[in-house]
């Protein structure tokens, strides 16, 4: 896997995979940035989340679970000391779809963590990450 940052200007970068999808990343205005894009480590924290979520998404259809949408609701704390590394991560997945079955939601988000999600495996080397999640109906049936 390639990466590649350009930087623009001041605190300001271009993030471009080598699949070709770019990114803006800029530092906070404090530190010289215009607030024009994502910071790096909100960039991390979305990474693993959206590495969490599509695992989690994909063991459940594997499980024929009836879901329809999954959002991940992650809270981070970080160090107050530079390096200011996140010490804390916890991941809340609200899943929505009627008859998704409990137990198959939470070995879903298990084997996400324990096995599966290289970006959470690789962070909670170094930070206690947590996760837990609701089931809720879809509003037609709610």
């Amino acid at each position: 896997m390639k990466a590649r940052i350009k930087w623009v200007e001041g605190v300001s970068f271009v993030g471009e995979s080598e699949t070709g999808h770019a990114v803006v990343l800029d530092g906070a205005p404090e530190n010289g940035g215009r607030n024009i894009g994502m910071r790096p480590m909100e960039m991390l924290l979305i990474g693993m989340g959206a590495c969490t979520s599509f695992d989690v998404v994909t063991i459940l259809k594997k499980a024929r679970q009836p879901i329809v949408d999954c959002v991940a609701e992650i809270q981070a704390e970080r160090a107050d000391e530079i390096p200011k590394v996140f010490t804390k991560i916890h991941v809340h997945f609200v899943l929505t779809g009627d008859g998704l079955n409990e137990v198959q939601v939470e070995r879903a988000v298990k084997l996400s963590a324990e096995k599966y999600c290289s970006a959470s495996i690789m962070l909670s080397k170094s930070v206690a990450i947590t996760h837990d999640f609701e089931i809720k109906a879809t509003q037609q049936s709610a």
